[in-house]
């Protein structure tokens, strides 16, 4: 049947021709802030590449948790301490006019019974749109957030990110990736655990834990043990019961080809004590590679200096001596459940895995981004 033409017209109109295809700003901004348990943390970034390059940052300790494992709430000390952090944040995205930003809460705002209600007054007072995430995109983001990390010798990979009131461990199977496309494949991982790869080889997630333990809320729990040295033993002994269901890798399958890969201030700390850094450097401390025996050794060294010892140690700094040893035991314990004997050290996390996300999402990353 020939297509009917327009009443009180000769001929068919023109087409309209579709217009061109918006090209990526890849000098627009972007901006992620993680609020967690402990701190405020922000980053104000420019894609560069397969990578980003930082504009901006900032990280507040906010103990926005403190006192939740007693109350089950925020309390109000603890939530003006956070807005007066979150109004900076404000200012610096004002001030860098950023219009690309995903602003995210984690463990203390999903415990807390007042949670969503702070998330409301957050908005009313700063104007800022938080949103709480769930375990599984927080530890997705945690695992993107690592990928320029991954060895290409890699085919088992272990992502932990020791928060302040959880602890998420990614277990990821890479052995069906050819070897220079694995650390492409994590950053794929954007999409969610469970995607299509489209015609890449595909990161293939086999479990996923996150544990309701981090460097606050472990502490609390053993706070009126009195004995340093038994207060850490029973920490990393209790959260190592709590990784019961998640023990997927066995003692007898190789080592060979076997990677872990700690995100969070407690490993950054660690490295920084082992490398002796009176003042933190990034550049030293990230992509570092250390064994058990030299994480045993710092974390011996922790032990001997006593709570006042650790309080004035510059290598700890003031902000983390409160959390160092909840945080020790947990990295304690990991190492001693998992078939390795080094660990990959990473100064990047939430964050970061939110700017990934974001970038990758818009097309503003290179698509071959190692």
């Amino acid at each position: 049947m020939a297509p009917k033409r327009p009443r009180g017209a000769g001929a068919f109109p023109k087409a309209v021709e579709s217009p061109a295809p918006v090209k990526p700003d890849s000098g627009a901004l972007y901006a992620a802030l993680d609020l967690g348990t402990n701190s405020c943390r922000m980053l104000i970034a420019q894609p560069k590449g397969s990578q980003f390059h930082v504009i901006d940052s900032f990280s507040k300790t906010v103990q926005l948790g403190q006192g939740l494992e007693s109350t089950g709430r925020l309390s109000r000390a603890s939530m003006n301490r956070t807005i007066s952090a979150l109004r900076i944040c404000k200012q610096k995205l004002q001030r860098h006019r950023v219009k690309h930003m995903r602003l995210v809460a984690t463990e203390a705002c999903r415990r807390a019974k007042n949670g969503h209600q702070f998330i409301n007054q957050i908005r009313r007072e700063t104007g800022l749109r938080l949103e709480i995430i769930t375990p599984e995109e927080e530890a997705r983001l945690a695992v993107i957030s690592c990928a320029p990390l991954v060895s290409t010798k890699t085919e088992q990979l272990l992502v932990v990110d020791i928060g302040g009131g959880s602890t998420e461990l990614v277990w990821i199977d890479l052995t069906n990736v050819p070897a220079r496309e694995r650390p492409g494949a994590i950053m794929r991982l954007h999409r969610g655990f469970v995607q299509d790869p489209g015609p890449f080889a595909a990161a293939k997630v086999v479990d996923w834990i996150s544990v309701p333990l981090g460097v606050a809320t472990l502490r609390d729990q053993f706070q009126d043990v009195d004995d340093d040295a038994a207060r850490f033993a029973l920490m990393s002994w209790f959260f190592e019961e709590q990784l019961a269901k998640f023990s997927p890798y066995t003692s007898e399958q190789a080592r060979e080809g076997f990677q872990i890969i700690g995100t969070s201030g407690t490993v950054t700390t660690v490295a920084a004590s082992h490398l002796g850094l009176k003042r933190y450097d990034r550049t030293k401390v990230d992509g570092l590679r250390m064994s058990s025996d030299q994480i045993d050794a710092v974390i011996r060294d922790y032990l001997s200096l006593g709570p006042d010892g650790r309080r004035t140690d510059p290598r700890i700094g003031r902000d983390r001596q409160a959390l160092i040893m909840s945080g020790s035991s947990i990295l304690q314990a990991l190492m001693r459940i998992w078939p390795t004997d080094r660990l990959s050290v990473a100064d990047r996390g939430l964050r970061e895995g939110l700017l990934y996300a974001l970038m990758s999402a818009d097309g503003v990353l290179e698509d071959t981004p190692y």
